[in-house]
């Protein structure tokens, strides 16, 4: 029998706060909202292909925003999801490269090598160059493609680079946590280097500008010398609001009454990040693309909660096969949609974009084998039922296995000991080790009185490796099912056995020291050749030359006077 413990504050505390009275169904949260009678009625096909504008936030909690009732100000996105269709069944994945390459792709993890952790800086690893991906397929449709932002899909050889896997442009960080200022990374004690690129070059330029910020001008610009005749993809991948946790001034004092620092730095973030939407938002209106766009909003995996994060009231954050890990925030808004302004609870998942846009496209998936996605626009715009109706959510042979997992408790055709996680229709399996499992209310008070973070705990046991939702009646994860409905169990067991089958071995190879930024003229970047294998793991050293040694010194010098600079000139907290 699970037990609910809480800790540092009572329940009737919790319910004095209104953190245990978020209704799932209330209806000033997700509820449609009322179609104007007044509604000019859309044409049922497009004339054109539309424009396309993918945005993706980076560890956007899944309680993060307005229409989920949220005490962070997002009135754009709260408009524009409005005035859309709100995805309240959404799906991504636990972490950042999993979703992007499964955004790109639309492919699941154990389709592409790649379902275990993230792409490390020194990895010799990227996404598999034998996959077509989403900007590709939209260039063969005729359509000009741009990233702005995150990429962290792997950069050890050029080949790697956004610019050679189908985006004309491209300005951006490869790794996946910068500075939003000075834009250096650091991959451990002394592994420094500066990453914000311009195409295939380092834009040492451009340090001092909050990335927020310079992509959001970067968009209006590529806006502003398009033409708006010709169909356009621009996917911008924000760095916000991934650690660190950095904002301007003005956007902070805001949030000034909010007890929690973390939350106030990360509350500001997102609504900087807010505003940028509506500048991309005013853009498009502007230069005449807003008539025959499709804008596409997404989050890429569950809130940190240790760093300002929420998924209230979702069990689980980042990193977690819990709903708060893997629950994303999602809507679409465009003038194309046949039905707006309502929210639906059709089964999509991140996936689905690949197929969904490539057809908006008018582009050929003919040619395209094993897609895991789905075309969902008719169940977005018309409101018909999703052909979704399951989600591998992965299967991740490396992870630390479960203390008490076995064969045997997999009914002798599973290991419960791996990670795994699947939805089928209603119900949500998982084994080994699923992550945190807490649910975590938003952290808006002033020296809370021991761990916050254990506020409430469920306490499943000692030897606990498998677990069963009906998700669909239980959100939130509070009632395990397992041992009363074993016959589901096994049924999606069987599930996970033929996914398992369908699975390609992980790449994961070991750091090399030949990627450290020092050899790269004090930048991450490329240093594997073209000769070098798909996954080159040479263990030889970088070659330590007289003069790349003098080059090394000289980098750090300008790299120490260019952040100096940086903190005098810029608004930081």
């Amino acid at each position: 029998m699970a037990v609910y413990a809480l800790t540092g504050f009572s329940l009737v505390s919790l319910l004095s706060f209104g953190y245990l009275s978020w209704d799932w169904m209330k209806p000033s949260l997700v509820a449609d909202v009322a179609t104007d009678p007044m509604e000019k009625p859309l044409p049922p096909t497009f004339t054109r292909p539309p424009h396309i504008i993918f945005i993706l936030t980076d560890d956007q909690g899944y309680h993060d925003i307005g229409y989920h009732g949220s005490d962070i100000q997002t009135p754009t996105l709260d408009r524009l999801a409005a005035e859309g269709v709100k995805l309240e069944n959404y799906y991504i994945q636990p972490i950042c490269t999993p979703s992007r390459s499964q955004l790109i792709t639309g492919r699941y993890q154990i389709h592409t090598g790649l379902q275990h952790s993230i792409i490390r800086p020194r990895q010799p690893n990227c996404l598999p160059l034998d996959q077509v991906t989403l900007p590709q397929k939209l260039q063969e449709a005729g359509y000009s493609t741009h990233m702005v932002g995150k990429w962290h899909l792997g950069f050890y050889k050029k080949e790697c680079l956004p610019t050679r896997r189908g985006f004309d442009t491209f300005l951006g960080s490869l790794t996946g946590n910068v500075d939003y200022y000075t834009y250096d990374n650091c991959d451990g004690p002394g592994v420094c280097g500066y990453d914000l690129h311009e195409g295939e070059d380092v834009a040492w330029d451009q340090s001092g500008k909050y990335s927020t910020f310079l992509y959001t001008q970067r968009v209006s610009k590529i806006l502003a010398s398009h033409s708006p005749k010709e169909p356009i993809f621009i996917y911008v991948a924000f760095q916000a609001v991934h650690t660190p946790l950095q904002s301007p001034k003005e956007y902070i004092y805001r949030y000034r009454s909010m007890g929690n620092v973390a939350r106030r730095k990360y509350a500001a973030m997102v609504t900087c990040m807010d505003e940028a939407v509506k500048n991309i938002t005013w853009a498009l209106k502007k230069y005449g693309y807003y008539d025959n766009s499709v804008i596409v909003f997404s989050t890429d995996n569950g809130g940190q909660t240790f760093s300002g994060g929420s998924n209230w009231p979702l069990r689980g954050r980042k990193g977690t096969y819990w709903e708060g890990g893997v629950r994303g925030i999602g809507f679409v808004h465009s003038p194309l949609i046949k039905r707006r302004r309502r929210t639906s609870w059709a089964l999509v998942h991140i996936t689905d974009w690949y197929p969904t846009l490539v057809s908006l496209a008018r582009g050929n998936l003919s040619n395209v084998q094993g897609l895991d996605g789905y075309d969902v626009w008719p169940a977005i715009s018309e409101g018909k039922d999703s052909p979704r109706t399951e989600i591998l959510h992965n299967i991740d042979p490396l992870y630390n296995h479960a203390k008490y997992g076995s064969l045997e408790d997999g009914f002798g055709i599973w290991n419960t000991a791996v990670q795994a996680s699947i939805r089928v229709g209603e119900w949500k399996l998982l084994t080994g080790d699923p992550g945190y499992s807490d649910w975590i209310p938003p952290q808006t008070l002033t020296n809370f009185p021991g761990s916050w973070w254990n506020l409430e705990r469920l306490t499943d046991g000692p030897r606990k490796s498998v677990w069963l939702f009906n998700i669909t009646a239980d959100p939130y994860e509070r009632y395990d099912l397992s041992e009363q409905r074993p016959d589901v169990v096994r049924t999606l067991l069987m599930r996970l056995v033929h996914y398992n089958r369908t699975a390609i071995p992980v790449r994961y190879p070991a750091e090399n020291p030949r990627a450290h930024p020092d050899f790269n003229g004090g930048a991450w970047g490329p240093w594997a050749s073209e000769e070098d294998g798909e996954e080159w793991e040479g263990g030889r050293e970088p070659l330590k030359s007289r003069n790349k040694k003098k080059k090394c010194k000289i980098c750090k010098l300008r790299s120490f006077f260019r952040k100096l600079n940086t903190r005098l000139m810029s608004n930081r907290i």
